[in-house]
C-alpha cells in the first residue's frame, strides 16, 4: 500500500459509512462515488474493506435481485452509526487544527 493510500484509507472507510447511512450501497456504485472524490480504488481493495466493516459490525449486507442478477448491498448498523458519529467529531477537530494558523504546541522546544 502506498503512503497516500495508507493515509486515505480511514477517509475511504468513513465515506463508505456515510453513504451507507443514507442508502444501501453496493461495490461498483461505491467505487464510482469514491472516484468522484479522487479515490481510485479497485475491487481488490474495496470488497475486502466492505467485508472488514461487516465483520466489525459496522455494516450489514443483504442480497437483492437487480435486473436478473443477485447483488450484495450494505447498510450501516447502529454500531456503524455510533462509530461514524465519533469519527465525524474527530474529523471536525482535525479540520479545525489543520486550518488553524497556529496549532496547539505539543511540547516546548
Amino acid at each position: 500500500m502506498n503512503h497516500a493510500r495508507e493515509l486515505y484509507y480511514g477517509l475511504i472507510r468513513m465515506h463508505v459509512l456515510l453513504h451507507a447511512q443514507h442508502e444501501p450501497i453496493f461495490g461498483l456504485a461505491m467505487m464510482e462515488e469514491l472516484a468522484h472524490h479522487g479515490y481510485r480504488i479497485g475491487p481488490g481493495t474495496l470488497y475486502p474493506l466492505l467485508h472488514g466493516l461487516e465483520r466489525a459490525g459496522l455494516l450489514k449486507s443483504f442480497f437483492e435481485n437487480v435486473r436478473g442478477r443477485r447483488r450484495r448491498f450494505y447498510k450501516i448498523t447502529s454500531a456503524g452509526k455510533k462509530a461514524l458519529d465519533k469519527a465525524r467529531a474527530k474529523v471536525d477537530e482535525l479540520h479545525r487544527e489543520l486550518h488553524d494558523a497556529h496549532p496547539r504546541k505539543i511540547a516546548d522546544a
